[in-house]
């Protein structure tokens, strides 16, 4: 078994006018290491394109997550939906991704935007296998799988953006691919390639898509475990089992906490160095453990990270604040959101005597529902979480 894990980010832009979107998009796990993503498009727009769509992700990943063969599969689309008596079309497409293993991709596509495969950067043309099936034709595929390996799915709104606006002819495929070739980056994480392309079709439609837009990255990436406590324990008997715990970790350190990063330094016998620069005045400073990857304040650094990760999972409209700013939040994020597939919390029950001043908006409740909260978010992410508190 390798090491390798799927990183998969998504997002939408709703046809102008529209309050939902035509598109769906389906993740269904099959174990640790195998996944099924499903990206369908309803015909037309509005809420019966979002029913249509919906049902046929829905019926499609939960077949696939079933092991069911993709003839299977696809007859049964064929007889749920209907063909629209104007067009004689079907009133869903879709594209199927499977990963097995984290081994192999297997590709099923019908009708969307052929799937844009980058390897190392630089777009790969893959083998493609036809089949006619419920008078269907069907593209097939099966990959084995290398570290950055990026499978970019998408709606056919992309590929419209600009018609008749900004391009005559729309943004075709072989555009996308030159287009992301150009601003691929490795560091870049499937929710940033996907927002990246979505940005640049809305700015084709001149911020008023004509088509539901969906785009979806999968990226291929090996695992990296970090590793975050927050809060002293409740015990102070457990101060050294938790301080071995936590270093006894692979991966970075992350620690949160005044009091928390006093005990730190202590266990490590290393002084803590405050930074006195206020890079963004709502967050309180960094400061500096020999041995620690970074260490900030607890509370309001942490809420502003729960901040920026719903926002990550929403449109990702902050990621501009935290991708490139220094300030602990931001800090914080890069390691969770980026590079990090594995986070495990060492969250501390002490109560902190300064958060019992009534003049402070801060809790224990507040702590402990900020980590919930965050390792909730981060799980959405795809994240493997685990928490152990002390």
């Amino acid at each position: 078994m390798n090491n390798l894990c799927t990183d998969i980010g998504y997002h939408s832009l709703n046809k102008y006018g529209e309050q939902l979107c035509g598109d769906h998009i389906d993740v269904v796990e099959q174990g640790e290491d195998s996944i099924v993503v499903v990206l369908a498009d309803g015909l037309g727009s509005g809420v019966k394109a979002s029913i249509l769509s919906t049902l046929t992700s829905k019926i499609i990943s939960t077949m696939m997550a079933e092991s069911m063969s993709i003839e299977d599969c696809v007859s049964t689309i064929a007889s749920t939906l209907p063909v629209c008596k104007v067009r004689e079309v079907a009133y869903s497409t879709f594209t199927i991704l499977r990963i097995v293993n984290n081994e192999e991709a297997e590709m099923i596509q019908y009708d969307n935007p052929q799937v844009i495969l980058l390897r190392d950067g630089k777009n790969v043309e893959y083998p493609k296998t036809v089949q006619e099936i419920g008078g269907k034709t069907i593209y097939q595929s099966k990959i084995r799988l290398q570290e950055n390996d990026v499978f970019i799915l998408m709606s056919d709104g992309a590929i419209h953006a600009g018609v008749e606006q900004t391009l005559n002819y729309g943004w075709e495929r072989k555009n996308i691919v030159d287009f992301m070739e150009t601003m691929y980056d490795p560091e870049f994480t499937a929710k940033t390639l996907s927002t990246i392309l979505l940005d640049e079709c809305n700015r084709l439609y001149g911020e008023r898509p004509g088509d539901d837009t969906t785009v979806c990255t999968v990226k291929i990436r090996n695992r990296v475990p970090m590793n975050l406590m927050i809060g002293p324990p409740s015990n102070p008997d457990d101060v050294n089992r938790m301080m071995a715990l936590f270093f006894s970790k692979g991966g970075k350190h992350i620690v949160c906490g005044g009091t928390t990063s006093t005990l730190a330094g202590k266990y490590l016998h290393k002084e803590v160095v405050p930074q006195l620069d206020y890079v963004d005045p709502e967050i309180p400073p960094i400061a500096k453990i020999d041995g620690v990857d970074l260490v900030t304040e607890g509370v309001i650094t942490i809420s502003r990270v729960l901040k920026y990760a719903q926002s990550y999972l929403d449109n990702n409209a902050c990621y501009t604040e935290w991708s490139y700013k220094h300030d602990g939040a931001s800090l914080i994020s890069r390691l969770l959101f980026e590079e990090a597939t594995d986070i495990n919390f060492f969250v501390g029950r002490a109560i902190n005597p300064a958060h019992q001043n009534p003049n402070l908006p801060i809790g224990f409740s507040i702590k402990m529902r900020l980590v919930d909260e965050l390792s909730e978010a981060l799980k959405k992410m795809g994240k493997r979480i685990k928490v152990s508190y002390f």
